[in-house]
């Protein structure tokens, strides 16, 4: 399925976008891989990497006790990129904001290969634009 764009909607004159935010929820994750902060970094810095995106410092990690999963934080040049895992329920979301607009990233694709989702919702947010409507990728229908 097409991803949503920051693009997607016609910004009337007068107001600004400050950037776009995409928020990612992938569920049917293994357990291990979302337990796993090197697994995780990898896909991140893979994310960077393929976005074209520049890292301000270190990454922050963060792992939790079981039954808890990994959470990470990058501050980048653009804004930032966060991921949190819930190995118990199988779920791992992610957060990317921009105040550029990069191109498009095949997040059900690589959710599936690197932490075997079975289901990944794409929605993006226009920011600087409360008027202006969200758009969501899901296939299932669910809400927005």
């Amino acid at each position: 399925m097409p991803q949503p764009s920051c693009d997607a909607v016609v910004v009337p004159t007068g107001e600004s976008v400050t950037g776009c935010e995409w928020l990612v929820d992938a569920d049917g994750c293994t357990e291990e891989s979302l337990r796993s902060r090197e697994c995780l970094e990898a896909l991140c810095n893979r994310i960077v990497s393929e976005l074209g995106l520049h890292v301000i410092g270190l990454p922050l990690w963060r792992r939790f006790p079981e039954p808890g999963g990994v959470t990470g934080l990058y501050l980048l040049s653009e804004s930032h990129l966060a991921c949190h895992t819930w190995p118990e329920h199988g779920v791992a979301t992610f957060n990317l904001f921009c105040c550029r607009r990069p191109q498009e990233w095949p997040w059900e694709l690589r959710l599936r290969e690197s932490l075997g989702s079975r289901h990944v919702v794409v929605r993006t947010v226009k920011r600087g634009t409360p008027a202006l409507p969200d758009t969501d990728s899901a296939a299932a229908g669910g809400d927005s």
